[in-house]
């Protein structure tokens, strides 16, 4: 990597997407920060909250904003300053950029102008949530967020025979409608595990059946980052299956 200066002689930059920690700053990787301290500008979701994190690493380039209400308007811009040869580096306010955050538009806007795109691996929240959850992760579909209104009932409907395990990521002021919805598609005794503060003081793992941890969350009040991870339909079959043989 170069010391992230624009280049004089017409060679493009690159574009570096970065994941960030999803809660203890110590997941940050030494290449996480070595490409951020050279990088010639820092694209953050939220400055202010970057800035946390980007004074505990001792990392002092140039910053600005770049989230899902002004990317259209800046992606130009940014492609510009990289084919003018300047390096420039994308980091959410948590986990991997263009994992339910901005990311995407700009990726592919550089790899349409042929800039190279290299990605970090790094921190994002679903991996620990699926892995955690004791449900099969040799096949799985990230779902993100459901849709808030319209389609919602529609998406459920859908994926109420999907095979695969699913990954969700919810508000904990709309858990306990979702897994209420969930288990009245999906079936009450479908099998899921809600992941809660991923990496972070009051990490949690509960696992059970839709109706089971809507009944515990209902009593329970959720709070912070939740993964929701449901067993596929197909999954669930080949258990009872098993069962009733044994």
């Amino acid at each position: 990597m170069t010391d992230g200066r624009e280049r004089l002689h017409g060679a493009a930059g690159k574009l570096y997407i970065v994941p960030t920690p999803v809660g203890n700053l110590d997941d940050m990787t030494y290449r996480a920060v070595s490409v951020l301290k050279e990088a010639g500008l820092i694209l953050a979701e939220d400055t202010r909250t970057s800035s946390v994190l980007l004074k505990h690493y001792g990392i002092q380039g140039r910053i600005e904003s770049h989230h899902k209400f002004n990317e259209h308007k800046t992606v130009p811009m940014i492609r510009d300053r990289i084919l003018a040869g300047l390096d420039v580096a994308l980091i959410s306010d948590a986990g991997t950029p263009g994992i339910s955050d901005p990311g995407f538009l700009l990726v592919r806007t550089c790899l349409q102008e042929g800039i190279e795109v290299e990605t970090l691996p790094g921190a994002t929240a679903f991996v620990p949530a699926l892995v955690s959850s004791g449900l099969p992760c040799d096949r799985f579909c990230f779902e993100g967020f459901l849709p808030v209104k319209k389609g919602r009932q529609t998406r459920i409907q859908e994926l109420s025979a999907e095979t695969r395990t699913m990954i969700f990521y919810e508000s904990p002021y709309r858990l306990v409608k979702t897994l209420e919805q969930l288990a009245s598609v999906f079936g009450p005794t479908r099998e899921c595990s809600v992941a809660r503060e991923i990496s972070k003081v009051y990490e949690e793992h509960r696992q059970g059946t839709l109706s089971d941890l809507a009944a515990w969350y209902a009593e329970h009040e959720p709070k912070g980052e939740i993964v929701l991870v449901v067993a596929g339909a197909e999954s669930r079959k080949r258990e009872k299956d098993r069962d009733c043989s044994e």
